[in-house]
């Protein structure tokens, strides 16, 4: 299985990636991006089950990133993970496509609801 996971920090990408292979198994692919555009380029080259998305990123925000991920697939399976977890972020990030939201720092306790979720766990 194929996970992409966009952070601007590489620090909250190490512990995204650390929580999911605890649940999910070492034996997956993860791809990194460092901002939203990077995501896009990324994700339309090796079609993730599924992205996990931060927010706020310089040259490309998350918002911007899922509304033309979710455009190009309709069934594009992102997460935001993101410190900002105010309503109306929350809103937008669903109208632009986005199926759930992880507090951060994320961790095997908040990660694992999502996944099972998105039936991936």
């Amino acid at each position: 299985m194929k996970y992409l996971v966009c952070d601007d920090s590489k620090m909250a990408r190490k512990m995204l990636i650390k929580a999911l292979k605890a649940l999910v198994g070492e034996n997956i692919e993860i791809v990194e991006a460092s901002n939203g555009q990077e995501a896009v380029d990324l994700y339309t080259q090796i079609s993730p089950e599924v992205t996990f998305m931060d927010l706020t990123m310089p040259i490309m925000s998350g918002f911007e990133a899922v509304k033309i991920i979710c455009e190009k697939n309709k069934d594009a399976k992102i997460i935001v993970a993101s410190a900002d977890i105010q309503e109306g972020s929350m809103a937008k990030a669903k109208a632009n496509g986005a199926l759930g939201f992880i507090k951060k720092p994320v961790n095997e306790e908040n990660l694992k609801p999502v996944l099972q979720k998105l039936k991936v766990l």
